[in-house]
């Protein structure tokens, strides 16, 4: 299993002192079906292109885009292609990017990684099925992942989880922890913590205010944790996004 970390070129020369495998999170979909790159270095080469939908206008022709990004990835010496769509819905435009990527990528030997929601579009792509879980078995979670996309489709975006959820939550959505607040949270109510096996993340409860809240949140070793299992249940690839990660480089990639 290949581990990644997605970076933006301004954070690529620090992120060299860990590893030399990134997504390189310089592109995105601009106007005529044309692919944009930012600021990448004319030496840079290796890894995976990494593909925005930010602000990304209609794909009128996804053959067109597709091919460019054939050309790009032989230009760089780019093994495939990560589709780092995040709207909520699959938007129908980019449903037949993934399927037209698909099919040209698997011509050209390239890997293809696509959300979730855009699996079914991109048959021989590879998913990348979200680890930071706030509920459930996240064995299971990517067991029946695995089982739905079917063999050797199976990888893991390894989202570092960072959560204070009020209790009770109804809702089952907290809200999203900056690093330094969970740091200054923890240097201020001395928790003890523990350890959920069925989440892989550790836990502490506070009370503020009247109210209980219950703070989920990963670290390195729940990290090095959900790779192991994901290695276990064939896992092709893992991707580390750089902001979320910076501070435990060392102890991801061994250096």
């Amino acid at each position: 299993m290949q581990v990644y970390l997605a970076v933006t070129p301004q954070q690529l020369r620090e992120a060299s002192r860990f590893t030399r495998h990134f997504v390189h999170m310089a592109y995105r979909i601009g106007p005529e079906s044309a692919l944009l790159r930012q600021n990448l270095l004319v030496q840079t080469k290796g890894g995976l292109l990494g593909l925005s939908d930010h602000d990304a206008p209609t794909v009128e022709e996804p053959e067109k885009l597709a091919a460019a990004a054939v050309r790009e990835c032989s230009r760089r010496s780019y093994g495939g292609v990560v589709l780092d769509f995040e709207a909520p819905h699959p938007r129908g435009d980019l449903l037949l990017l993934a399927g037209a990527m698909g099919k040209l990528f698997q011509k050209n030997r390239l890997t293809l990684y696509v959300p979730e929601s855009y699996a079914s579009a991109a048959p021989t792509a590879i998913v990348p099925i979200c680890t930071a879980l706030s509920g459930g078995n996240l064995t299971q979670r990517l067991r029946d992942a695995a089982s739905t996309c079917g063999t050797g489709r199976l990888a893991l975006d390894l989202e570092r989880l960072m959560m204070d959820f009020p209790l009770p939550c109804p809702s089952g959505e907290g809200r999203p922890l900056r690093r330094e607040e969970l740091a200054e949270l923890m240097e201020r109510e001395q928790p003890s913590v523990f350890f959920s096996p069925d989440l892989c993340a550790r836990y502490f409860t506070y009370t503020c205010r009247g109210e209980t809240h219950f703070i989920l949140f990963d670290d390195g070793d729940t990290l090095l944790q959900k790779l192991r299992i994901g290695q276990n249940l064939g896992a092709q690839a893992a991707f580390f996004q750089y902001p979320e990660v910076s501070d435990l480089l060392g102890k991801l990639f061994g250096k």
